[in-house]
């Protein structure tokens, strides 16, 4: 080879080839460059051997992103997820409230998070000489070394220098040992164990047909009895339906006398149904033997839209706006207690549990505490505040015949009425149309506790229970927004978190009654 490279024909080739280099085809010809730019031509004159370098516009394959911020939403133009700066008049109740899939979003969020924005890495510091005292100050001369090893290994791990790295491959657990596709941060998160949420069946276990039901907000034609036992108003009639067999019988039919059931309630023990009607009229049936047991045809001057017991003792509420007190036990017709403490119709009455006060509700948005035995105030005689400012003071006598306890704070009809049966003298109210609210009352020194602002432009509550064997509490709607319509909410309280949704009625939901067990309702 170095003989035909120093050889006349090498020589005069090399000479051939430099000269074609000095020529102008190099000049159009296109370079190209092998690695991220594409061929470009060079024509112009005043071009350089150097001038590519210069001139040429680097463009790289990709764009990678720089992470050192750490600010995720930035880097990746990620949305806001708490929505606008300006706070909504309104709160929409979500339609669909799973707790299962908003825990499953935390926790991507979370591992995304740590995948996509990892630490800065840490930079190895480099051993460092150790320090030598201010006294030292002589060098020591060199010395020949004791040991005859040559070779001398020793680890990193056990080195005296703490500044020295460990070595990672010494420890087992180490990501390069790591199978996962995810960092030990993500695997430390999705291998925790997470907090069980209570599942609520959102799709109902039983359709009941119920023809000429009654859409009136002011009614309570639905209870549920402590035999199992369900009483719904149709019509003129009423009918049991019995759960342990879905077994469907009639009790009554008011039609003859030409009148209308406008509410129904179950004695707390025992077979008894009180039913109220249209004219005034109130009737109470014995459930095993469908046979009528009293009946009282003046009542009310007006139709009875609400009735509560409290052991032998029925209270009736009715458009004429008052409330009644009678003794099953006596023979006589005549209440032995009126309670005048609305001015326009009583939609909503419940007793407290072990004989506490009773809660009236009315069309003039107010509600009554009323206490038949004579208890007093909590408070100095004669106060009329409370911690809303918004207790009436109605004599503070507590003979029965004004209210223990007046409350104004709602702005509308408020016929939902709820005793909390795990926390003494706690009770829960729920308004109309125009209200939307939920509240929360101590009935022993007159203050509202909490509220909740249930939501949607005219979300009407309806009606409220408390669950049995948890601390949370069941609502029902109506006249909601056209996104969450006739909406049952279940509320954790005191947090008043929403626990779940259910939706599928396509009317107001007006009744609703537990069963014994506090397992099932009847909506």
């Amino acid at each position: 080879m170095s003989g035909l490279k120093n050889s006349p024909f090498g020589k005069r080739l090399r000479a051939t080839y430099q000269d074609n280099e000095e020529d102008g085809p190099r000049r159009n010809r296109q370079r190209v460059n092998p690695i991220f730019y594409t061929a470009t031509s060079s024509t112009t004159k005043d071009a350089t051997p150097e001038s590519p370098i210069t001139t040429r516009d680097m463009y790289g394959d990709r764009f990678v992103p720089s992470r050192d911020a750490g600010d995720m939403r930035t880097s990746y133009h990620l949305m806001d997820e708490s929505g606008p700066s300006t706070p909504s008049k309104s709160r929409i109740i979500p339609t669909e409230s799973d707790a299962l899939k908003e825990q499953a979003n935390a926790i991507f969020t979370s591992i995304l998070h740590t995948e996509v924005t990892p630490p800065s890495p840490r930079r190895p510091t480099s051993p460092q000489r150790p320090t030598t005292s201010s006294s030292a100050t002589t060098t020591l001369p060199p010395s020949t070394p004791t040991r005859k090893r040559i070779f001398h290994y020793t680890s990193p791990a056990t080195s005296a220098n703490p500044s020295t790295p460990t070595r990672r491959l010494d420890t087992p657990t180490d990501e390069a040992y790591s199978m996962s596709p995810v960092r030990a941060e993500s695997r430390q998160l999705l291998e925790s164990p997470r907090r069980q949420l209570r599942s609520v069946c959102k799709t109902p276990y039983r359709v009941l047909d119920a023809p000429d039901l009654a859409d009136d907000f002011y009614l309570n034609l639905v209870d549920w009895s402590n035999t199992n036992v369900l009483g719904v108003g149709l019509g003129s009639c009423v009918y049991l339906w019995t759960a342990h067999n879905a077994a469907v019988s009639k009790l009554c039919d008011l039609a003859s006398s030409n009148d209308t059931v406008s509410s129904v309630s179950w004695v707390q023990k025992g077979t008894l149904l009180a039913i109220g009607t249209l004219s005034g009229r109130m009737h109470i049936y014995d459930a095993n033997t469908l046979q009528v047991q009293r009946s009282y045809n003046n009542a009310h001057t007006q139709r009875i839209g609400a009735l509560a017991w409290n052991s032998h003792i029925l209270s009736s509420g009715s458009r004429d706006r008052m409330v009644h007190h009678r003794d099953v036990r006596e023979p006589t017709h005549r209440p032995f207690k009126r309670c005048a403490g609305h001015r326009q119709e009583v939609c909503g009455l419940k007793w407290a549990r072990e004989g506490g006060p009773l809660a009236s509700g009315g069309n003039d948005n107010k509600v009554c505490i009323w206490d038949l035995r004579g208890s007093k105030r909590a408070s100095a005689a004669g106060s009329s505040t409370s911690g809303s400012g918004s207790v009436e003071d109605a004599g503070g006598s507590g003979s029965g015949d004004a209210p223990l306890w007046k409350f104004h704070e709602h702005t509308a009809a408020v016929k939902a009425l709820a005793w909390d049966p795990h926390v003494s003298g706690v009770l829960a109210t729920g308004g109309g149309t125009q209200d939307k609210h939920i509240r929360f009352w101590n009935t022993f020194n007159g203050t509202m506790l909490s509220e909740l602002d249930t939501g949607s432009q005219s979300t009407q509550v309806c009606n409220l229970i408390w669950s049995l064997t948890s601390h949370e509490l069941v609502s029902t709607h109506g006249f909601s927004s056209t996104t969450a319509q006739n909406q049952i909410c279940i509320w954790k309280y005191p947090t008043l978190n929403m626990v779940a949704s259910l939706t599928g009625h396509t009317h107001r939901v007006l009744y609703l009654a537990m069963s014994p067990d506090g397992e099932s309702a009847f909506l």
